[in-house]
């Protein structure tokens, strides 16, 4: 392993009983010092993995490495570890500095050095001055300081985070994911951080992994992730996707919607099936005559920053449109896009054939 990796899943499968596993043989290395986010619907496993990092639950198969060395059944207390919680899992009945201090009392510290470092880890959160406030006090977002203070007050290596935004309204929410993301890029540790809200995600990681059905599907930077979807689920999950069916006629060549377009895909076989995505804000407006694909308007929403607009083609392909510029409902119109808008994804492809497929891209750019 990596000098610079702090945690490795080898082939990791958890199951109970007799039903089927929710984790099957996952494997994925998380480096020291990044922000990374487990991203899923709803019993896709990413719970599970937080859980099995912590040591609440052991894994049923593989192996869980933490430094190198394999923690499968080294307690919780025993892990350079700290969760944060949905629901933070505060103390009513101790103020903010007991809260914070909590963890520092269990092991006997000095009451001089867990008064240092209690004022340390509220500074560190902004909750200076805050040491004797009543958790009944406290907003939503200060009770989440506190509980991200009590995590680092113990200096983990690894500080876990299960969707502990997604109690707080929208706006407070959008506040703490810039909070969030500054804290980590401070202390300098790693952060492993559950939800499943994709712009979430998409804001505030280093690396993604999108999870469903117990099976990692997709790994990468947020970018890589959207502009480079691995199939039709992650292309679904992360933002909005147009797709539609095609053939990939030869290199740097498409057809869908009964046409043929230029596109920057290669190292797929001649006429092979394929699914094509092209993004809302990649679909450009214009008169018919001019567009690449002619549509007809269905219906038109302000959405604030751009129009939604949802149109057919003749063949009954819906096409998503995000516009700053308005449409009329019952008009045919023309979409204009890019050869570099149009996604190609192989059916069944692995994680690793298509990392070697874009690697295969990079080398012939850079020998261009």
């Amino acid at each position: 392993m990596e000098e610079s990796t702090i945690i490795r899943f080898e082939h990791v499968t958890k199951q109970y009983d007799q039903d089927t596993p929710v984790l099957d043989h996952v494997s994925f290395e998380i480096e020291k010092g990044k922000f990374y986010t487990l991203l899923g619907p709803s019993g896709c496993g990413k719970t599970t993995i937080l859980r099995l990092i912590a040591g609440f639950i052991e894994p049923s198969k593989g192996n869980i490495l933490f430094n190198g060395k394999v923690i499968n059944d080294v307690p919780a207390n025993k892990r350079q570890v700290n969760t944060v919680f949905q629901d933070y899992a505060l103390f009513p009945h101790l103020n903010v500095f007991e809260n914070v201090a909590f963890g520092l009392r269990i092991k006997k510290m000095k009451s001089a050095d867990i008064t240092a470092k209690v004022k340390e880890a509220l500074r560190f959160v902004n909750l200076e001055g805050y040491e004797t406030r009543e958790i009944s006090e406290m907003s939503g977002g200060q009770r989440q300081r506190v509980a991200i203070a009590r995590a680092i007050v113990n200096e983990p290596e690894v500080i876990l985070l299960d969707e502990p935004l997604s109690a707080l309204d929208l706006k407070l929410r959008t506040e703490m994911q810039y909070e969030l993301r500054e804290l980590q890029r401070r202390l300098g540790i790693t952060f492993i951080f559950v939800t499943h809200d994709q712009e979430e995600a998409l804001a505030m990681s280093d690396e993604i992994f999108v999870l469903n059905k117990g099976k990692i599907q997709q790994s990468g930077t947020p970018t890589d992730i959207y502009d480079e979807p691995i199939n039709r689920f992650v292309a679904d999950f992360i933002g909005e996707s147009n797709i539609v069916a095609g053939k990939m006629v030869q290199d740097f060549e498409v057809e869908f919607t009964g046409q043929r377009f230029e596109c920057v895909d290669q190292g797929l076989d001649a006429n092979e099936p394929v699914e094509i995505v092209i993004r809302p804000e990649d679909l450009e407006i214009t008169t018919a005559e001019q567009g690449k694909l002619q549509v007809r308007v269905d219906s038109q929403l302000f959405r604030g920053v751009h129009y939604e607009i949802c149109c057919y083609d003749e063949a009954g392909n819906e096409w998503l449109v995000h516009s700053t510029k308005r449409a009329t409902v019952g008009a045919e119109i023309g979409l204009y896009f890019e050869p570099e808008a149009i996604h190609v994804m192989r059916l069944g492809e692995t994680e690793e054939e298509f990392d070697k497929r874009l690697e295969a891209y990079d080398e012939v750019s850079h020998a261009e």
